[in-house]
């Protein structure tokens, strides 16, 4: 801020580069987290697909929709860290905002302190209270802009002179270093006052607008989640108008320039990417269906050998699989047998207890449907001889 504000001679010109530089910085970071999110968007209909398909078993679907993802090396998390780090700049940012004479000048908290003696004593600065204490040093700064030759000059700050800087805070007709206020109209109505009313405002619309426009950009989304990103689409600027309320102007301006970049990023990078991860998602999107027909042709001709008794026999199948496998087969050959031989005599067939239609032991090998009765009578019988 202080190399820009050297440069431009103006805070509200400083500040507008200091955004620049910073969405360029974060640039090439955003534009993959960008392709990234498009992607993630063109693939929520394969989504859908696999939702519906796997309604009944949620392990499955979430393991499929984890392998698209892989397939088509999207990472639908790759947006969210990038998405964090403008927060700690603007907390970075507000601090410098708020403390020039420390953060910017590097001032010792006893020479601020002379400073602010000598200012006061010269009848340029009345030491304020409460709430606006807050921001005292940002208005010594200002009131040094008005009298800086003859602070500089003046021999109670020469051990620390040269350390002072000239910050303009006049932008545009506006100083940048006051707060918007709501009763913009005490004092008289003037057009600097009107613009500072309006900030707030104007950075929570740009705000409101940049969001509808990015999550037009997204998958679409239902029931609560759907819910929730509208509450937040409101929220998050009527949150910007109170807190611009209560910040220096310049950081709304601040707010008002990433939103007006941010919106022609997202124009820009939708042009840029749009026809071609179009081609890209439509030659994966056809794989994806090859594949899948491929898999379910192989499930069809599975049955059809099984149905046949044509399946091969598997290599790595254990000695004691096939053992089991060809008992089975034995089994069901004479129940075939045994069933013609009673067809052939007019007798009804034997179904054996644990068989269900053509499935022999669909109810276990050792199915018994004596068994509890068994087992009641045999707990009455020992009952009778505990009586005797």
């Amino acid at each position: 801020m202080l190399f820009f504000c050297n440069t431009f001679g103006n805070y509200g010109w400083a500040i507008l580069a200091f955004g620049l530089v910073v969405k360029l910085i974060m640039l090439p970071f955003q534009m993959k987290s960008k392709a990234s999110m498009m992607r993630t968007t063109m693939l929520a209909p394969r989504v859908k697909e696999l939702e519906a398909k796997y309604a009944n078993n949620k392990q499955k679907y979430q393991e499929e929709v984890a392998n698209l993802y892989k397939d088509a090396k999207v990472n639908p998390m790759s947006g969210c860290f990038w998405s964090l780090i403008p927060f700690p700049i603007i907390i970075i940012l507000y601090r410098v905002v708020r403390q020039p004479l420390t953060d910017m000048m590097h001032l010792a908290q006893e020479e601020i302190a002379t400073l602010t003696e000598l200012l006061t004593n010269l009848g340029y600065y009345t030491p304020s209270t409460g709430r606006a204490a807050f921001y005292s040093e940002l208005n010594i700064t200002n009131v040094l802009h008005s009298y800086f030759k003859e602070i500089v000059g003046n021999p109670t700050v020469a051990a620390f002179a040269d350390k002072l800087k000239d910050i303009n805070f006049n932008f545009l007709g506006l100083n940048v270093s006051d707060t918007p206020r709501l009763n913009f109209w005490v004092g008289g109505i003037t057009l600097a006052s009107v613009l500072l009313f309006l900030i707030p405002f104007i950075s929570a619309a740009l705000s409101y607008l940049q969001s509808k426009l990015a999550q037009k950009m997204q998958p679409p989304q239902e029931g609560q989640a759907a819910q929730s990103a509208m509450t937040m689409n409101l929220m998050m600027p009527i949150m910007s108008i109170w807190i611009c309320f209560s910040m220096p102007a310049v950081m709304g301006l601040y707010w008002i320039e990433q939103s007006v970049l941010a919106i022609i990023q997202e124009w820009l990078l939708n042009k840029h990417y749009q026809k071609k991860l179009d081609t890209e998602m439509a030659s994966f999107m056809e794989a994806e269906r090859q594949k899948e027909a491929e898999l379910e042709r192989k499930r069809a001709e599975t049955e059809r050998l099984r149905a046949e008794g044509k399946t091969q026999v598997n290599v790595n199948t254990s000695k004691k699989r096939l053992a089991a496998q060809e008992r089975n087969a034995e089994e069901q050959r004479q129940a075939a047998q045994r069933a013609a031989e009673r067809a052939a005599r007019g007798l009804e067939p034997e179904l054996a207890p644990s068989q269900v239609g053509n499935r022999r032991y669909a109810r276990g090998r050792a199915y018994d449907p004596d068994r509890y009765a068994s087992e009641v009578l045999a707990e009455s019988g020992s009952a009778d001889e505990n009586k005797e």
